[in-house]
């Protein structure tokens, strides 16, 4: 084996690696880290039979999809990578040029609430979810091409109520953070009214990290 069949070797090891610690790195992140170029990359993820970033999306989002009980798949913003009911959960949202303003080409703040949102209630173990109560902070603006990666965590339950804290990155730098307290209605049935006492008991609850 020549040097540069040794090398190459190596650097599709490597790119295994990659791909198996965080399936969700984009081809120009792996150039950056392997300090190759982005075509490199891309010949050896089909030398290697790994497919580009949004079909490995898709089809791990595809099976997540199936797990949520409280929304449905058309409901649900982003694409749903990591779920564990009543535990946590992963989404990934690709943001183009029709979700910002068209001044400052930011991208709007519903489009992250609403990744946050469908994210937070569909951790939730229940067959319907409604928020309770919202605390959420943008922390800085986002750009259309961005990649953001919600991380969910239910943080507490207590009789049907639950907190549930959300976070999303861009490069690994918090964009996003929101509080939610949710109500689950196992039989998606109700009176029109959240128990109070419930909600009003999760209010105290405080993030972790600092802001």
């Amino acid at each position: 084996m020549n040097k540069s069949s040794k090398a190459k070797k190596e650097r599709q090891k490597k790119l295994l690696e990659i791909i198996k610690e965080d399936p969700f790195m984009t081809d120009e992140d792996i150039a950056e880290y392997l300090d190759v170029s982005v075509p490199t990359v891309r010949l050896d993820r089909l030398e290697l039979g790994i497919p580009e970033l949004r079909q490995r999306i898709r089809e791990v989002a595809s099976l997540n999809h199936q797990k949520v009980r409280a929304l449905q798949a058309d409901e649900i913003i982003g694409e749903i990578v990591e779920i564990k009911l009543g535990e946590s959960g992963i989404s990934i949202l690709e943001t183009t040029d029709e979700m910002v303003f068209s001044q400052s080409k930011i991208v709007r703040g519903h489009y992250i609430y609403s990744l946050a949102e469908s994210l937070a209630i569909a951790v939730i173990d229940a067959e319907v979810a409604l928020v309770g109560v919202a605390n959420i902070k943008y922390k800085i603006p986002v750009y259309a091409g961005s990649k953001l990666v919600a991380k969910a965590t239910v943080k507490r339950a207590r009789n049907k109520s639950y907190i549930v804290w959300v976070f999303i990155y861009h490069r690994q730098q918090e964009v996003f953070r929101g509080k939610f307290i949710l109500v689950s209605i196992d039989d998606g049935k109700t009176d029109g009214n959240v128990n109070v006492n419930n909600v009003e008991a999760l209010k105290t609850e405080n993030p972790p990290g600092k802001d």
